[in-house]
Formats: structure tokens, sequence, C-alpha cells
């Protein structure tokens, strides 16, 4: 599993010009599963994400989490993090999960962050999406649960 953070100040999903999910001070997550991906992997990184402390305190040092910075989550799924462009010019996506595998492990992903007591926003499975963030900071991790 991968996950793309970015640390926001707004960020906003539509889809054929709707509005689907929408946040304020928060995190943007680009969520990618790969078919090896398990339960462990979901909690792993939902439990990382959940205290991971990239929100300034009162001091200006990064030392709260997103839920201590009242901030909320915009979760997209993103296969496209598992392409592999090593060879010719068009990525290859077999190690990116199947969309029936994919979709109910990135909804239990989304579940156990909100299990964790966090506002999560989502964009839609499988749809051509428009994302649209404010960058803050910037701050981007690229979190792998492999790793």
């Amino acid at each position: 599993m991968k996950v793309v953070v970015q640390r926001c100040s707004s960020a906003e999903v539509t889809v054929d010009g709707e509005s689907v999910g929408r946040i304020g001070h928060g995190l943007m997550l680009l969520v990618g599963l790969t078919h090896e991906d398990s339960e462990a992997d979901i909690r792993w990184m939902a439990d990382k994400i959940a205290g991971l402390r990239i929100f300034e305190d009162e001091a200006g040092k990064m030392n709260l989490s997103v839920r201590e910075a009242g901030g909320d989550i915009l979760s997209v799924s993103q296969f496209t993090l598992y392409g592999d462009a090593r060879k010719g010019r068009r990525p290859n996506f077999m190690a990116a999960a199947r969309p029936e595998q994919a979709e109910p492990m990135y909804e239990s992903f989304n579940n156990t962050l909100r299990e964790a007591g966090l506002r999560v926003e989502t964009g839609r499975f499988g749809a051509m999406m428009n994302v649209a963030l404010v960058n803050d900071g910037p701050v981007t991790l690229i979190l792998d649960s492999k790793e």
C-alpha cells in the first residue's frame, strides 16, 4: 500500500463538475493498493497517518497529528501509484490491485481512519476525477506499508 500524504489548507475532488469531496485544513491522501496488500497493511497505514506529526504546534514545530490540529482528510484512490515506467514509454499497472479487490480495501482504509476519530471525505472510486489542493508548506510525504 502506498499513500502520498500532502498537508493542505484546502482540497476538493470533482467528478463531472460536481464536488464529491471537500476539506479545509488537513491531509490530502492519494491512496494506491497492490494485490499483495492485506488488512494488516491497511491498519498500519491508517494508524501511521492518524498519528503522523506534521502539523505545527504553537512554537512552529511539526509536533501535531491531523487529529490534534483539528484537520480533516480527503482520501482519493490512485492506482497509478503502482505504475511501472522503467521500460518503454507507457506505464505498466500490473502491480496495482484489480478494482474488485482494491475498492473494498480502499473503503476499509477510509473506515479505519474514521474509527480513529477523523472526518474523512473521499473521491469516487474508479471515476475520472479532478483534484484541486492548496498544499500547505508544502509538506508532502510518500508512505509505503512494505518499506
